[in-house]
């Protein structure tokens, strides 16, 4: 997110400034393109740039390209549909398969408005809705029912894209401990919006604990059944100081429904406590959603090692791939 609020701001500065300033966006992808749909990043005439379309030698291309228009003074946008195959007509240079539909877009001044619209929902972890078509920038707050992606295309004349903008995925983490703060520090960098709770108000790492966008102490972790909501874009793992507190927590979470779920701990400490729940009557269906133990299995036995392994199966979640335990 830092990343996108860097991209707006050079808008801003541009805008404010005088100086042309191109807009350069993913409206649609397929397969192994580099850049995927809402990939972004903004050109001005002094050459400066912030953000990303997917980089290498397509991006460069693009980027010369906005340049030359600026100079040039050419019309206020255009739409380029790349093919990564060195076969296609419009190939791009690279091979990797797939392909892109690119958005040149140079803003007016009277963008500055909905710009600005965009930077202070992105500062105030808010969400939006940004819209591009041939009528210009919009943006809204006004999110309900919204896609996190819309792009018709009839003609050049005829387009427009949306997006939602701002976090689309939360983590809340139950522990505050070592684990916990390297694992903030990757999820907040994918763009995860991160909420740790914990029930030891002076715990050095909670303390430490910058990457996290909220931190909460409860006083009993009985208390998450009504302070984290159910969703498809709300992931949790849990893993707090010991078993007791692992157990009163997963309680409380048991029968809300989650993107993912996972708890820490060993293989045989996850077969004690599921053994116990099984007894209490309750369903393989519900023990069957949790991912336990929590990660991918590479033998993780740092903080930062668990950390990576939590982080690439969420990621897999995230994209719908299957993770099998």
């Amino acid at each position: 997110m830092k990343k996108q609020l860097a991209t707006w701001e050079l808008i801003c500065k541009s805008l404010r400034q005088n100086i042309p300033v191109m807009l350069l966006y993913v409206l649609d992808s397929n397969g192994s393109s580099p850049g995927r749909q809402g990939f972004f990043m903004a050109v001005n005439q002094a050459g400066e740039l912030e953000g990303s379309i997917g980089g290498g030698i397509m991006e460069h291309k693009f980027v010369e390209m906005a340049k030359e228009q600026l100079d040039h003074f050419a019309t206020s946008y255009s739409i380029h549909q790349q093919f990564h195959d060195k076969e296609a007509r419009h190939q791009s240079g690279m091979i990797c398969s797939g392909d892109q539909t690119i958005l040149l877009y140079k803003l007016l001044p009277e963008s500055i408005t909905p710009v600005n619209k965009i930077i202070a929902c992105l500062s105030q972890n808010q969400q939006g809705i940004l819209q591009l078509s041939p009528l210009g920038l919009r943006f809204t707050t006004e999110i309900h029912g919204e896609q996190d992606h819309y792009y018709t295309m009839q003609s050049e004349l005829d387009w427009e894209y949306r997006e939602k903008i701002g976090y689309r995925d939360f983590l809340y983490i139950i522990g505050g401990g070592h684990c916990a703060l390297a694992l903030s520090d990757i999820m907040q960098k994918l763009d995860f919006y991160v909420h740790v709770f914990e029930d030891r108000p002076d715990v050095h790492t909670l303390i430490q604990n910058n990457a996290a966008h909220e931190k909460t102490i409860v006083r009993d972790y009985s208390q998450l059944k009504v302070m984290i909501p159910p969703g498809d874009n709300h992931y949790v793992v849990i893993m707090t100081v010991g078993y007791r507190t692992d157990d009163i927590a997963l309680r409380a979470l048991l029968h809300k429904s989650f993107r993912y779920c996972g708890i820490l701990g060993s293989a045989a400490k996850i077969e004690k406590m599921f053994e116990a729940y099984r007894e209490e009557g309750i369903s393989e269906t519900l023990l069957n959603r949790i991912h336990a133990p929590v990660g991918l299995n590479i033998s993780s036995q740092t903080p930062a090692e668990i950390a990576v392994s939590i982080a690439a199966e969420i990621i897999k979640v995230r994209h719908n791939i299957p993770v099998l335990h």
